[in-house]
Formats: C-alpha cells, structure tokens, sequence
C-alpha cells in the first residue's frame, strides 16, 4: 500500500513534467491499474516498451523528488499543521497559555518550510 501512495504523491506533484506519452502510460499503469500487456495492447507497443517507460518514468518522478523535496515538505506540513488543530482543540479546552507559545512556534517552523 505504501508503494500505491507514493507513486500517486509522485505523480500528483511532479507527473506533469513527464512528456505526454510516458505520463499517459505511467498513469495506465500507476492509477489505472493496468497491466503492462493490456498497455502495450492499447498503445500498440511491446510490453518492454511499456515497461522501460515505467521504470523511466518512475526514475525521473523519484529524481524530481530528490532535487525539490516539495512532498517531503507537503507531509511535514502537514504533520505540523495536524499538530496545531490538535494543540488549538486542547487550548480551547484547558486554557493553557503555554500551547499558544507552541503554536506560535509550530507556525513559525511552517514558515520556515514555506
């Protein structure tokens, strides 16, 4: 399941800078769930083809993600800002100065990200 998720965060963040023919193919087989022989069939190609194309595309993906790091910052983000609704929650409950203090430093982290 871990693979599925992060060949869509790949995808999501970076598949449009893949050329039209191995984003089409990538998303046959990443999204799509095709098999390489079902591809190959529709584009009219070998099934090696189909898969050097994969691996390509998966390789340029990863090497994308590697020079910008920008899912590696989306999830800290993210972590940091489910941190702050849950700090935010018990403030509003308790009270407690101290958590504004940390909130105001997890935003300040957030920016620091951004």
């Amino acid at each position: 399941m871990e693979k599925i998720l992060e060949q869509s965060l790949l995808y999501d963040f970076y598949g449009e800078l893949l050329n039209p023919h191995q984003k089409n193919i990538y998303e046959d087989f990443a999204l799509n769930n095709l098999t390489l022989s079902e591809i190959a069939e529709e584009k009219g190609i070998s099934r090696q083809a189909v898969h050097d194309s994969v691996k390509r595309s998966e390789a340029a993906l990863s090497g994308y993600e590697e020079k910008l790091h920008l899912i590696e910052k989306f999830l800290k983000i993210k972590e940091l800002t489910s941190e702050i609704k849950s700090m935010s929650a018990s403030f509003e409950a308790t009270k407690d100065f101290q958590l504004i203090k940390k909130i105001s430093s997890m935003a300040d982290k957030i920016l620091e990200e951004l």
